[in-house]
């Protein structure tokens, strides 16, 4: 039988031919694909802060929005488990724990708490709308404003698989979170593509955290162990050793998002000053909403004007709890509670804080008393934005 000889001229010619009709049709199957590029379908917003900076008050705002499921400090669960470890080697179960709850996973739990049931088996379940409306409770609708008290009452012994059920029913899901020391560890979240993922870092002025942490001496005692690594012995804070740690974790989560930070993090980092905030209510909440895709409701509107402007700073008792107070009365207070002796003290450790979130220091006993001076500064020309960030690159 005869062989016929077909030059390589032509075969390498029918390679590239079917070679580029193999790359058209992917290019144009992969048209009607979904690219990894795209976000999903949910924004996700991580409200980081430390214990006592109007964090709970900011979360709230958050919470009674009809569109967001908000979990409240889902990660003390880990704390609680493990409070023998340190904040730094728990960082990565944390992060972990939070990326199923934005993904609506709540499975996750189960390494911390396999014996739940109901909702509340769930760390401050009863302050997120989202557990106390439709369809996790079926007592109030999604646009109620809804009361932790009312809540706790009426909700309590549903099951615990509403979580996950609520949570895939949200178009936002929002956690605020303590337990963060470096904005690195959250890379893997903010260049996750199954996440759309946000920061809002929320800071207050260290000399109005110590006071406010003050009114909650024994319930803080556990957690500042674990951040001050003392193999699960209790700490009272009396030296401000943990507020050390954390004016440097704001100043480290501040400085690595402002200076000179990765491409991943363009448009998905907000710092709020608590005392901005409760001066210019409803200016400083737009901003923030504007940030994470949310309109502001009439109700919210309303609602937000009447727990910004009650009466007195709150009780000892109210430590935890979000009620109509002034605002303003309430960001001042502590120059009028803390000696000038303590002042110092914290002015020390968290110098660097106070000078790079915008606080005057205060230098004498007659300038901590003399309330028309106001010391909050402004925002400076130089501060970062991402607009500015932009035009110099």
């Amino acid at each position: 039988m005869a062989r016929i000889r077909i030059p390589s001229t032509i075969v390498i010619l029918v390679v590239m031919v079917q070679t580029g009709f193999l790359l058209f049709m992917y290019a144009r199957y992969s048209n009607f694909m979904p690219r990894s590029e795209e976000k999903p379908s949910q924004v996700h917003i991580l409200i980081l802060s430390s214990w006592r900076s109007g964090s709970s008050f900011v979360g709230q705002l958050f919470s009674q929005h009809p569109n967001v499921f908000y979990l409240m400090e889902p990660a003390w669960h880990v704390w609680v488990t493990m409070y023998q470890s340190t904040a730094k080697v728990l960082h990565m179960a944390v992060r972990d724990l939070v990326r199923s709850v934005f993904l609506c996973d709540m499975s996750v739990f189960d390494a911390y708490m396999p014996w739940k049931r109901n909702l509340s088996d769930l760390f401050q379940w009863a302050v997120s709308r989202a557990l106390c409306s439709a369809p996790a409770c079926d007592s109030f609708q999604r646009t109620d404003i809804t009361s932790e008290m009312a809540c706790k009452t009426l909700c309590g012994r549903y099951p615990f698989s509403k979580v996950e059920e609520a949570c895939k029913t949200y178009s936002h899901v929002v956690i605020k979170e303590v337990r963060f020391f470096d904005l690195k560890v959250l890379y893997p979240l903010l260049t996750d593509p199954s996440l759309n993922l946000k920061i809002i870092h929320l800071v207050r002025d260290p000399r109005a955290v110590v006071k406010s942490r003050e009114q909650s001496v024994k319930a803080l005692a556990r957690d500042n162990g674990i951040v001050l690594s003392t193999n699960g012995t209790n700490v009272e804070d009396g030296k401000y050793k943990v507020m050390q740690e954390i004016c440097r974790s704001h100043v480290q989560i501040y400085e690595t998002a402002t200076l000179k930070p990765p491409n991943f993090l363009k448009d998905r980092y907000l710092m709020i000053r608590f005392e901005d905030l409760v001066r210019d209510p409803l200016s400083e909440i737009s901003e923030m909403y504007k940030f994470a895709d949310l309109s502001l409701t009439p109700t919210l509107k309303s609602w937000i004007y009447n727990i910004t402007h009650g009466q007195g700073s709150g009780k000892k008792k109210e430590a935890f709890k979000i009620t109509s107070r002034d605002a303003v009365s309430v960001s001042q207070a502590w120059r009028n509670v803390l000696s000038f002796q303590k002042i110092k003290k914290i002015q020390e450790v968290c110098k660097g804080a106070i000078n790079m979130l915008g606080y005057q220091l205060l230098d004498s006993e007659k300038e901590q008393k003399d309330l028309s001076l106001d010391l909050v500064l402004p925002r400076r020309q130089n501060q970062f934005s991402w607009s500015s960030f932009n035009a110099k690159h």
